[in-house]
């Protein structure tokens, strides 16, 4: 007799613990309470005072105007959705005397269209709360709100008056949507990559290996930044200088062998000289054998504060014929490298005064001075070609905002687009392999202040790494595994954040780990080399996502709630995808960051948590605090197993399951010894083998393992 059975073995070794599945009242959009919140900020005309202490609503500030007539408080955002909001609400005092008669309207399409203006009834000397649907606001069916004005009229007295706690409300359930069918591309092991800098005096210490192993990390850059432009790599000194930096090649090559990650060598264009840069790729790759793959002719060279000592200094003409000749002869040493140049989108960025080689876009018949189509040009004109066009990012310089930040991360597809047309106007045909990498990104290149260490950097590296992983920029290489302690930059009290220091490094001094680093480590879960990257949406503009199905068929689901203060629940949707009823759960947020200010000594409290999620299925709502990253990996429900009738003496054995799941079809003669006889990944949702009944009786099962 023969007997057909499912099972599945999901392997996973965690304590079981429920993760609140409550739906709970949905968190308001704070626009004030105390102080502006979730990226407004105040435009405000006439006298004002945002931090007025007395009276207040709630907390210890309000707002107060005191002015003629037709002077009011505003309120400016980048533009948004408000779709999930039904009411505008706020509290209103009038003073002594009250007698105020206020006009409500908002703004939209960057502030140059308005919606109706709504009067208010006359305040009160006490305080009263109004409660204003959106849609006597005339702006229903917009969907790029940017600006609330609450004026004073002439109509009534015109004392000084309060406002405060100024909220969207009345949010309809959030929906996030995936589709496990819909994919966007194939995920690139050179996502997960990291600086490093000469500077490190911990570079080269097992803490270094250790770190690196857990955080996953598949390619580090060397040897850091501008200092990349007068680095002398057979001597490990700048310039003039007569002692060696902290981190040589050497140390380099020894924790990158280690750690097996692919490497970014940035060699020295600002005073160092192709045949210094040739010498280098021997010296690696003939000499050492290392097969270091990837280089780039110098860091930033667009920028006038890298160094430069070329007659034109940051000319993109001069630029491109001596990467030319750096290509030219590197790869005469080792063919198989790949080398990429600097570049900015936008056609006439950074062409630094010159104008001597415009650069003729046949498209749209057009010529342009700016760094990248001149270089281009100027390479294409030479017959040389790089691999990659390289692309840094930093939103913000010295001047820090939590909530501007966090909405900053859209660039990608602008910017990777703007870059590909770049390629197809001035590289031509040759240009249709150049790909576009990213090998800095981080919050702010200036000086760095309490937003850098803080758990609002580390959401900004998840959300920028995940709208990344939706173009076609194939790296991210974070700065910096470590950079420096500062606290020259913006401490501003608006800003999140307990550390009385700034550090663009996920790792401070030796062993220091900051959110970044929590965030960074959580991102290997999410999406790896061999996976791939799905579309996933939220109706939220604070409530991100990002979906991603893992090679070995289960499904990934990235949530950041970039929101504060409350927590935000939504319903999570998923199709064409049939998940187990029990997910993995990792997480980080303020919780954890907290368990390190107080130095928590509970086991794991200040690193991820993981924890198992019961009841997960095709449709559920989850909870998300504020200012947190979760992620949810769902295992594939469980595949069924038949018997069909087959011919004379033997049977068909039947496998339902989803496809572009791997399943083990498994035997045994007595359920418990199993034998693997083969890896099905379904192309649809059923397989059948055909078998010889043997006598004695034999199992069948199929199994998916992770």
């Amino acid at each position: 007799m023969n007997l057909a059975r499912s099972s599945t073995k999901l392997l996973l070794a965690l304590t079981i613990a429920c993760l609140q599945r409550t739906i709970v009242a949905q968190t308001n959009l704070s626009i004030y309470s105390d102080e502006c919140d979730n990226g407004f900020q105040n435009w405000s005309w006439g006298t004002f005072n945002f931090n007025c202490p007395s009276p207040v609503h709630s907390g210890t500030n309000s707002i107060s105007l005191n002015g003629p007539a037709w002077n009011g408080i505003s309120f400016w955002h980048t533009d948004f959705n408000p779709a999930p909001f039904t009411n505008l609400t706020f509290w209103a005092n009038g003073g002594a005397i009250g007698g105020q008669i206020m006009q409500v309207y908002w703004q939209y399409f960057g502030s140059t269209n308005s919606g109706t203006t709504y009067q208010l009834p006359a305040l009160t000397n006490g305080w009263r709360q109004f409660n204003l649907p959106l849609n006597t606001l005339g702006v229903g069916g917009v969907s790029n709100l940017s600006r609330l004005n609450l004026q004073l009229t002439s109509f009534g007295t015109t004392n000084t008056f309060c406002l405060d706690d100024v909220s969207l409300t009345g949010m309809s359930p959030l929906q996030i949507k995936v589709d496990a069918s819909v994919t966007l591309r194939a995920a690139d092991a050179r996502w997960f990559g990291l600086n490093t800098a000469i500077w490190d005096n911990y570079f080269d210490t097992t803490y270094t290996s250790s770190a690196l192993s857990a955080l996953g990390t598949r390619i580090l850059r060397f040897p850091g930044g501008s200092a990349s432009d007068d680095y002398n790599w057979a001597t490990g000194m700048s310039g003039t200088n007569t002692w060696a930096w902290a981190t040589s090649f050497a140390n380099f090559v020894h924790i990158a062998t280690n750690a097996g990650a692919q490497t970014m060598i940035t060699v020295n264009y600002g005073d160092g000289t192709p045949q210094e840069a040739a010498a280098w790729v021997s010296y690696a790759n003939i000499s050492s054998h290392l097969a270091f793959k990837y280089w780039e002719v110098g860091n930033e060279c667009y920028g006038t504060w890298e160094n430069d000592t070329n007659v034109l200094p940051h000319d993109p003409y001069t630029y491109g014929v001596r990467a030319a000749q750096y290509i030219t002869q590197m790869k005469a040493i080792d063919p198989t490298i790949k080398i990429g140049v600097p570049s900015v989108p936008g056609e006439d960025n950074n062409a630094n005064g010159y104008s001597a080689h415009p650069a003729y876009n046949a498209r749209t018949a057009t010529y342009h001075d700016g760094w990248t189509p001149v270089v281009l040009t100027t390479m294409k004109s030479l017959g040389v070609t790089p691999d990659f066009l390289i692309h840094h990012v930093y939103p913000e310089y010295n001047t820090d905002n939590d909530q501007a930040l966090l909405q900053a991360t859209t660039n990608w597809a602008t910017d990777a687009a703007d870059l590909r047309q770049q390629i197809s106007d001035y590289a031509g045909t040759a240009g249709t392999n150049i790909e576009i990498l990213c090998t800095e990104n981080n919050s702010d290149a200036g000086n760095q202040g309490k937003q850098s260490t803080s758990i609002v950097n580390g959401l900004y590296l998840a959300d920028s790494l995940a709208q990344l992983m939706k173009t076609e920029i194939n790296s991210f290489i974070w700065w910096d595994l470590r950079n420096g302690y500062d606290t020259s930059g913006d401490f501003d009290p608006s800003l999140y954040g307990w550390r009385p220091n700034g550090d663009l490094g996920i790792i401070g001094e030796a062993n220091t780990n900051y959110p970044t680093y929590y965030a960074f480590k959580l991102m290997q879960y999410f999406a790896n080399a061999g996976d791939t990257v799905l579309n996933a949406t939220s109706d939220y503009n604070l409530l991100s996502s990002y979906a991603a199905r893992k090679a070995d068929g289960a499904l990934a689901l990235l949530v950041i709630n970039k929101s504060y203060p409350g927590t935000t629940t939504a319903q999570i949707s998923i199709t064409n995808f049939y998940p187990w009823s029990t997910a993995t759960v990792r997480s980080f947020g303020i919780a954890q960051d907290e368990a390190t200010r107080t130095n928590s000594i509970v086991p794991g409290a200040q690193d991820i948590t993981t924890n198992l999620l019961a009841g997960a299925g095709t449709n559920f709502s989850a909870s998300f605090p504020a200012y947190s990253m979760t992620l949810f990996t769902f295992a594939p429900a469980a595949p069924k197993v038949q018997t069909l009738v087959g011919p004379a003496g033997k049977f068909v054995f039947q496998m339902l399951g989803q496809a572009g799941v791997p399943y083990q079809i498994q035997t045994s003669t007595n359920l418990f010894t199993w034998t693997s006889n083969a890896t099905v990944t379904l192309t649809n949702s059923s397989w059948n083998t055909t078998n010889t009944l043997l006598p004695g009786g034999q199992f069948w099962r199929a199994v998916w393992q992770p």
